[in-house]
């Protein structure tokens, strides 16, 4: 059977083309005349999940992810349409 994503998860977080989790902090949607400048400011920084999160969550979204200190060779690329027409190519002259 096939494994399913946490979709309660996937409404709440966006995962970048590189493979990050973005997502809105909390305590920053409404009440806000109640905090100072200085919290609102935070809570606007590094909408990226921390690497010990993603590591957490990848097991709800069944697939690799990336943190902000993992390099970007760790990120399996998918091939562009011409390479993979290409690799195709190459496959069909090796089995003739």
């Amino acid at each position: 059977m096939k494994n399913k994503s946490h979709k309660g998860l996937l409404k709440r977080v966006r995962i970048s083309k590189s493979g990050k989790l973005r997502h809105r902090s909390a305590n920053h949607k409404h009440l806000r005349s109640g905090k100072g400048g200085k919290r609102l400011r935070h809570l606007r920084q590094d909408p990226y999940m921390s690497n010990a999160d993603a590591k957490r969550l990848e097991k709800l979204l069944f697939r690799r992810l990336r943190g902000r200190d993992q390099p970007r060779a760790a990120l399996r690329r998918s091939p562009s349409p011409a390479q993979s027409k290409a690799l195709k190519a190459e496959k069909a002259k090796a089995s003739k």
